[in-house]
């Protein structure tokens, strides 16, 4: 478990099997935001349980997700998934923040900053450089969250997504 202080309101843990059904929903929300947002295709449960439970098999090797939970009641608000890859210009290896979202009721109550940070404490205890991330260049809320969390904003680079 990788909570933070004992007296947040927030618990941050690493996704297990007995997690799967509170994690779902929030799954399902995210691609539901980008299918609207971006019109990216809508990806069955199954295949969302398949990348689940793949980090959860080989966390070491494939990456984690983790899920911010309210400590009182345990309702599950929040989740983050980083991939671990490797950069030849970082010389290392590289975290990839490749999901954050929280519920739409919770935002703006630091939720989203305790996982950022929590991600790269997982990628500093793995051995990564660098955590890594993108938003849609529309998604001025999440924006917000990512210049506050001491993270260099890119203009360098453009983002290509081929279709296998």
């Amino acid at each position: 478990m990788s909570t933070p202080k004992s007296d947040s309101k927030w618990s941050i843990d690493l996704v297990n099997e007995n997690d799967l059904a509170d994690l779902l929903p929030l799954l399902r929300a995210y691609c539901e935001f980008y299918n609207q947002t971006e019109q990216i295709p809508l990806t069955d449960d199954d295949a969302l349980m398949s990348v689940s439970r793949a980090l959860i098999a080989n966390p070491k090797h494939e990456g984690i997700q983790l899920l911010a939970r309210d400590s009182k009641d345990r309702t599950a608000v929040g989740f983050a998934t980083v991939f671990w890859s490797w950069s030849t210009l970082q010389g290392g290896r590289l975290a990839v923040m490749n999901d954050l979202y929280v519920k739409e009721g919770y935002r703006g109550q630091g939720v989203a900053d305790l996982l950022i940070s929590e991600c790269a404490r997982q990628a500093r205890e793995h051995g990564d450089r660098c955590l890594t991330w993108q938003t849609s260049v529309d998604n001025k809320r999440a924006q917000t969250v990512y210049n506050r969390s001491g993270a260099f904003k890119s203009d360098r680079w453009l983002n290509y997504s081929l279709k296998l």
